[in-house]
C-alpha cells in the first residue's frame, strides 16, 4: 500500500544512474564498460530504497542509515569469502580487467559492495509489494537434534570444498551456496534473531519465497548487466555448462536462490555482533 511519503529524488537519480550506463554502453565509452555493474546496481539500489520509502515509509538510506553504511564493507568482505572458495571450486572468473591495480580494486570494492544492499532492495520491495502474498505450510517441531543436524551438516558443507580433490572442488557448488544457511540460521535462532527455521516452526515461509525470488530477479540482472559489459564474469560449470543465458549456464541460475537466503542469513548474524535491531 502506497503511503503518503514522498518518492526521495536520489530515486531519480538511480534511474539516471541506468539510463546513462545504458547509453554510455551503447556509445562504446570505455567508464560504463569498465564499471558497468557497480554503476547499475548502485544505481537499482537507490531507486529501489526510493520506491520502498515510497510504499511504507521505512527504507535502508531514509530511515535505517547506520544498517546501511555498515552493510557497505560487509558486503566486500562476505563476497571475499565467496572469493577464497572460488579459489578451490573455480567457477568463475574476471577479464578485461583493468591493469592499474588502483582502478581494479576500486571496480572491486565498488561492486561487491553493492551485494548485500542490492538483494535487500528487492527483498523489501517484495515485501512492500506483498508479493507472494503468505505461504504457510505444516509447522515443524524445533528440536535440539534438529538444529545440531543443521549446524554440522553446515559445518561440513563449509569444510567440504577445501578436502576433497581439485578436480571433485569443481562440483562442490552447492555445499558453498547451502553450507552457511544451515550453519548460521541455527545459531541466528539461538541469538534470537530473525531464522529461516524460526519461521518454519511456525508454519510460514513467505520469507523463504521471497528471499528465492529476490535471488532469481537479482541473478538475472547480475548477468544482464554483466553480458554486456568490458569487464566481466565468466563462468566454467562442470554440469551443462555450455547452455547459457548470458554468461550463466542455466544451470547455474539455480545458485542465485539459495545465495538470497546466505546474504539474509550472514547478515543476521552481523546485525547480532553489530548490534543492530
Amino acid at each position: 500500500m502506497v503511503t503518503n511519503k514522498r518518492f526521495p529524488p536520489y530515486g531519480i537519480i538511480g534511474l539516471a544512474f541506468i539510463l546513462v550506463a545504458e547509453i554510455g554502453l551503447i556509445l562504446k565509452m570505455k567508464f560504463f564498460g569498465i564499471f558497468m555493474t557497480p554503476v547499475c546496481w548502485t544505481g537499482l539500489i537507490l531507486f529501489l530504497d526510493a520506491w520502498n520509502y515510497r510504499l511504507s515509509g521505512n527504507s535502508l538510506i531514509m530511515n535505517r542509515r547506520k544498517e546501511f553504511f555498515w552493510m557497505l564493507p560487509f558486503s566486500i568482505l562476505f563476497w571475499y569469502v565467496f572469493e577464497f572458495y572460488n579459489l578451490f571450486i573455480q567457477n568463475w572468473h574476471y577479464i578485461g580487467l583493468p591493469e592499474n591495480r588502483f582502478i581494479r580494486y576500486f571496480g572491486y570494492f565498488w561492486a561487491f559492495a553493492t551485494i548485500w544492499p542490492g538483494v535487500y532492495e528487492i527483498y523489501k520491495l517484495l515485501i512492500n509489494l506483498n508479493f507472494p502474498g503468505e505461504v504457510k505450510v505444516k509447522p515443524i517441531k524445533l528440536t535440539g537434534t534438529l538444529l545440531t543436524c543443521s549446524f554440522v551438516f553446515g559445518l561440513a558443507c563449509i569444510i567440504l570444498p577445501f578436502i576433497v580433490s581439485k578436480k571433485t572442488a569443481t562440483y562442490m557448488a552447492a555445499p558453498v551456496w547451502l553450507g552457511m544457511i544451515f550453519f548460521l540460521d541455527p545459531l541466528n535462532l539461538s541469538w534470537r534473531r530473525e531464522s529461516i527455521w524460526k519461521d518454519w516452526s511456525r508454519g510460514y515461509l513467505t520469507r523463504l519465497i521471497r528471499l528465492f525470488v529476490a535471488g532469481a530477479i537479482a541473478g538475472i540482472l547480475w548477468e544482464f548487466w554483466n553480458y554486456w559489459a568490458i569487464v566481466k564474469w565468466i563462468y566454467i560449470v562442470p554440469i551443462f555448462g555450455h547452455i547459457k543465458i548470458f554468461e550463466m549456464p542455466v544451470v547455474g541460475y539455480l545458485g542465485f536462490l539459495p545465495f538470497a537466503v546466505e546474504i539474509f542469513v550472514m547478515w543476521e548474524t552481523a546485525r547480532h555482533f553489530l548490534k543492530l535491531s
